[in-house]
């Protein structure tokens, strides 16, 4: 019997003869019955395998595998295709979860078994808008998802923003996490003090790792690049600058509380900054009070008692500056190296979240070798057919269906823009997946017309000599990086290299 229950089997076939009036046909009339039978089951499987809903993804993060996830689960027929262009699955959960937070990164679990599902499959190595385009996937499956997140960066847009010493946060985080794409970045951390340019979590995560004993990092699977660079690093403190103030951090508690919690480097926040802000959260939602009551409490803690508490051993520290803007930064003598942050002071108009900062007209320097932006992510225009908001860098939809481009849908980041957490994104993608659902139980998509999936793109990717990477080959090169992990104590050593992850899976 097939897996989709289409075809009768000899058995049950013979059965059904049995129960038909009499139960006794003579026997040189069971042959034409039997056949008629079968004609019907056959019949029935070919009806079946028109209706199966062909559903493809773009882009194997979160809100890819928790968009296949809830169309896998409220569709018992469906079959979901996730294409990828890197040989390897997992998106930012992989490459943007700090190698220190390995809680976060097991939800990768529960993607595995979603790609293990029979209904579904991976194909990794293939670039949606160079290998194939969206045009030709729509010619393969009956709806496609583009979930491809942010893969570029929002810029400072200011003099001196590409001076050597001078870094994305985005390229930091995938330098230590391994992404092939910034595998070459070697950061100079030669200078003792680094500036971060945000108040976010990625703020605070680049922070972390910049202070963190070699011995907690050791323990990760940050790259053996970034291990060794860290080894030799100068940095001794870490200045993060945002525009606005206090109550306009958009970093959690849960962040800031590690990094409070950090032994090896001590807080140093302005009391100035505090004094009076607790009597203004009163009234604001209880997780913006808890954290600005935190950022309170370390700030106003006396001198002596930071000294003799957990931070006794500290020889490194990091503050938090408000109320300022970059408007430059700065060269040294050679004309070609950052030495300093040039930033207008700034002062708030309006309160809480909408609030804006204005220049006050008096100008600071903060000097450092080391400047990194983390001022967002942004993504980007995939295929000319889809469109596109560049202003607000995502694509134009309505619950996740891509306005004017039926049979098109988004998630994750590029749906909503690069804000919120991985739970964010499952509640984000699940919207998407029911939208997906709706139309195709109210028939907005039709899939009385079989359509052929990645039967279709295997011959398109072979006349273009792609070679796509399926999930099983992953799991190859997953198993190759635990076996280099343990002999060096880590969780894996990642590869960081394609070509080197394609050349152990073989042909």
């Amino acid at each position: 019997m097939s897996r989709g229950g289409g075809i009768l089997s000899w058995r049950k076939a013979s059965l059904l003869c049995s129960l038909l009036p009499n139960g006794s046909l003579a026997r040189k009339q069971r042959p034409s019955v039997l056949g008629s039978v079968l004609f019907l089951g056959i019949k029935r499987l070919i009806s079946t395998a028109k209706s199966i809903p062909r559903i493809c993804i773009v882009g194997s993060g979160p809100a890819g595998f928790y968009t296949a996830q809830h169309l896998l689960k409220h569709h018992k027929l469906a079959q979901v295709d996730i294409y990828e262009k890197l040989p390897v699955p997992f998106g930012l959960v992989r490459f943007g979860v700090a190698p220190d937070h390995p809680e976060v990164k097991n939800v990768i679990n529960t993607f595995t078994q979603t790609a293990r599902s029979d209904r579904c499959s991976f194909y990794g190595n293939v670039t949606v808008g160079k290998d194939l385009t969206v045009e030709e996937l729509q010619k393969a499956y009956h709806a496609v998802v583009l979930s491809y997140g942010a893969e570029d960066n929002r810029t400072l847009g200011i003099p001196g923003e590409d001076l050597s010493g001078v870094y994305t946060a985005r390229a930091f985080v995938g330098w230590y996490n391994g992404l092939p794409e910034n595998r070459d970045l070697k950061p100079d951390l030669s200078c003792e003090t680094a500036v971060v340019l945000g108040h976010g979590n990625v703020a605070l995560d680049v922070a972390r790792i910049l202070l963190s004993p070699l011995e907690i990092l050791r323990k990760t699977d940050i790259t053996e690049e970034a291990l060794a660079a860290l080894a030799c690093s100068k940095v001794k403190r870490v200045c993060l600058i945002g525009r606005r103030g206090p109550l306009q951090v958009a970093f959690t508690i849960k962040e800031l509380r590690e990094m409070i919690n950090m032994p090896s480097a001590r807080p140093h926040l302005d009391p100035a900054d505090f004094r009076g802000l607790v009597d203004d959260v009163k009234d604001v939602p209880r997780p913006r009070k808890r954290l600005t009551e935190l950022m309170a409490k370390t700030a106003l803690e006396e001198p002596g008692e930071v000294m003799a508490g957990r931070w006794v051993l500290a020889s490194r520290e990091w503050s938090l500056k408000f109320l300022r803007s970059p408007l430059e930064v700065l060269p040294g003598a050679d004309g070609k190296r950052a030495r300093a942050i040039r930033m207008a002071v700034t002062r708030l108009e309006g309160s809480g979240d909408t609030a804006k900062a204005v220049p006050t007209g008096d100008i600071e320097d903060l000097m450092s070798g080391l400047i990194l932006s983390s001022i967002g992510y942004k993504s980007l225009p995939i295929d000319p057919v889809v469109p596109f908001d560049p202003k607000q860098g995502v694509i134009p939809n309505h619950l996740g269906r891509v306005l004017g481009a039926p049979g098109l849908y988004c998630s994750g980041w590029v749906k909503r823009g690069p804000t919120g957490v991985i739970i964010t994104t499952m509640n984000d993608s699940f919207d998407t997946a029911q939208s997906v659902l709706e139309d195709l139980q109210c028939g907005a998509l039709d899939v009385s017309d079989g359509k052929e999936g990645f039967n279709l793109v295997r011959s398109i990717l072979q006349s273009r000599w792609v070679h796509p990477v399926s999930f099983s080959d992953w799991e190859k090169i997953d198993a190759a990086e635990v076996a280099r992990g343990k002999l060096a104590g880590k969780p894996r050593e990642k590869m960081v290299d394609p070509k080197e992850m394609l050349e152990l899976i073989g042909p």
